[in-house]
């Protein structure tokens, strides 16, 4: 059974995971809103990504008997100056969920609840996972500088990325 302290920290995980996906999808609005299809797409799959992180989180709270609450999801930044503004914000928000991932990991743990544990271990490696994509994209970026050509090549490449 899960502890009401694990169940309500999971929730706002559920709500933070949610968010990540709001956040998503309006990079993805942004980048259709300035012609590059391919950071769109590859922010519209980013967004179903996020979307199944909280479905994972409700399922392991009703799986261990729980309650799964969602609440209102706060208002998401809509325009960023550049694709690499949107990509250091991108990496900036993947670490602070890698913070809270740690954080649950830290909570499970200290409560010796295993199968929460468990769970969140996947999380952790998903999150190197992020962490990485984000940073090649952002170095991409950076070596790019203001070259046409170049943003247009790489926006050809993030448009590749299928469904995971």
């Amino acid at each position: 059974m899960l502890s009401q302290a694990m169940q309500d920290a999971l929730n706002e995980q559920i709500n933070a995971e949610l968010w990540s996906a709001y956040l998503y999808l309006s990079m993805s609005a942004h980048f259709e809103s300035v012609n590059l299809p391919g950071m769109a797409k590859w922010m519209r799959v980013q967004t179903s990504e996020e979307y199944a992180h909280a479905v994972k989180f409700m399922d392991h709270i009703h799986d261990r008997s729980g309650k799964a609450l969602l609440k209102p999801i706060a208002a998401v930044p809509t325009e960023w100056k550049s694709p690499l503004e949107a990509f250091e914000a991108t990496l900036k928000h993947e670490q602070k969920v890698t913070a809270r991932i740690h954080k649950l990991m830290d909570q499970a743990v200290a409560a010796k609840d295993h199968a929460t544990a468990g769970m969140l271990q996947w999380f952790v490696s998903e999150q190197v996972e992020e962490e990485a994509n984000a940073i090649e994209i952002v170095n991409k970026l950076k070596m790019l500088a203001d070259s046409k050509g170049a943003l247009y090549w790489l926006d050809h490449e993030l448009g590749k990325r299928g469904a995971e």
